[in-house]
């Protein structure tokens, strides 16, 4: 995250923000990453072996044929003067020690997820509501899956009142960078009411 004054006229020039790319295994991160990435996504795939296939869950997914196994890493401008490194977690169980250093200093995160295999939501659910931080729940469309509400999929993952849920499309960039757009403004609105809280009411100027 980096905020830098351009020394011409004392404008703010240019503010870089980290969000966190996260979800089940098999759900679309590496996708959206690469989908939205205005450089070329650095990815660190590996092919599925048949010792991991005895501990990764691939019901649903059975086309995978890759893994992540540290992390994906992209960069979008949503606007000039506004970048966003997006890090996409590994989905795994075995991967999760990377999460507590990758999450540093994150604005906030993307939740994907796939209406077939919801429950693989909670465990990346959980992990940011118990840090605070800011996320949104984005359900990765995939053909032939039942469709769903954002209310029905807020409700089956009984997320915290105001945590958006948005349905996208993670192959689209348009798509994506609705997604990451709404979670940039969530998560500045609860930043900001923090800030507020922690600084508390004001005395009255005697």
């Amino acid at each position: 995250m980096g905020l830098h004054d351009d020394g011409a006229d004392g404008e703010l020039a240019a503010l870089a923000l980290k969000i966190l790319v996260a979800g089940g295994f098999g759900v679309g991160k590496t996708t959206l990453v690469g989908a939205v990435s205005e450089i070329r996504p650095l990815r660190t795939e590996e092919l599925l072996s048949e010792a991991g296939e005895r501990v990764d869950d691939t019901d649903g997914v059975g086309q995978k044929t890759t893994t992540t196994v540290a992390m994906d890493f992209g960069r979008i401008t949503i606007r000039s003067g506004l970048s966003l490194y997006l890090f996409g977690t590994p989905g795994q169980d075995r991967f999760w020690f990377l999460w507590d250093e990758l999450a540093q200093g994150a604005l906030g995160a993307v939740v994907l997820a796939d209406t077939r295999r919801l429950e693989d939501c909670f465990p990346a659910v959980d992990y940011f509501e118990r840090r605070r931080i800011p996320f949104v729940v984005a359900v990765n469309c995939f053909a032939h899956a039942r469709r769903y509400g954002s209310d029905e999929v807020a409700r089956a993952l009984d997320l915290e009142q105001g945590t958006p849920v948005v349905l996208c499309d993670a192959r689209d960039k348009d798509s994506g960078k609705e997604v990451l757009i709404r979670l940039v403004e969530y998560a500045g609105r609860v930043h900001t009411a923090r800030l507020l809280e922690s600084v508390g009411p004001q005395a009255d100027p005697v």
